[in-house]
């Protein structure tokens, strides 16, 4: 039986990786977008040579650059929808083998940790969203205190990123991440509930 997939999303400065670790902590296996990407980009992932045919200058040493890729979308508009095109067919592939493994150890639940789930329209691969939230001072605190990071730079990221309030009025679940305990215990009881369901 397929296990309930759970994504969790939320805006930057948010909590969602701490969060996602403590999902970890209860063995709910989990799914980093983020990492699917890195491992489909180092030498030998998918991505390599799919990359290599639309920007052939993005390969280095048999690894996708992502700094050029980085400038490469700067400089040119169309660029990051054929990237997209290229590269999110092999990140679902590779997700539908992450839960195909979770189903077979017997997982129940699985996690899939997606930064811009609703923005790629992540949320039809996923059964529940769980967005992590905290007041925009909190969030605009913990961002500008992260190494190089300028209120403009913040500013960019916030602008490609759909409002906390529209995430927060979309979500299943939403999980404040102000109080460590707090947050713990609101992924506890989540947890908990969707072990429990009747259908698990």
């Amino acid at each position: 039986m397929r296990p309930f997939r759970l994504g969790l999303t939320g805006s930057i400065g948010m909590g969602k990786s701490t969060t996602a670790a403590m999902f970890g902590e209860l063995g709910v296996p989990i799914w980093d977008a983020d990492a699917a990407v890195h491992r489909l980009y180092a030498p030998g992932g998918a991505a390599v040579a799919a990359i290599a045919a639309l920007h052939p200058a993005a390969v280095r040493d048999g690894a996708v650059d992502r700094g050029v890729l980085k400038d490469w979308i700067a400089a040119d508009p169309a660029a990051l929808s054929r990237i997209e095109a290229a590269v999110h067919p092999l990140v679902a592939a590779d997700r539908a083998e992450f839960v195909a493994q979770a189903a077979a150890q017997g997982a129940v639940l699985v996690l899939l940790d997606i930064p811009l789930l609703y923005e790629t329209g992540g949320e039809a691969q996923v059964d529940a969203v769980a967005v992590v939230s905290a007041p925009a001072e909190v969030q605009r605190a913990r961002v500008l205190a992260r190494p190089g990071m300028t209120e403009a730079q913040l500013e960019l990221i916030l602008a490609r990123q759909m409002p906390d309030a529209d995430k927060r009025a979309r979500a299943d679940y939403v999980i404040p991440t102000v109080d460590l305990a707090q947050t713990r215990a609101a992924v506890a009881a989540l947890v908990s509930r969707l072990k429990d369901r009747p259908d698990a």
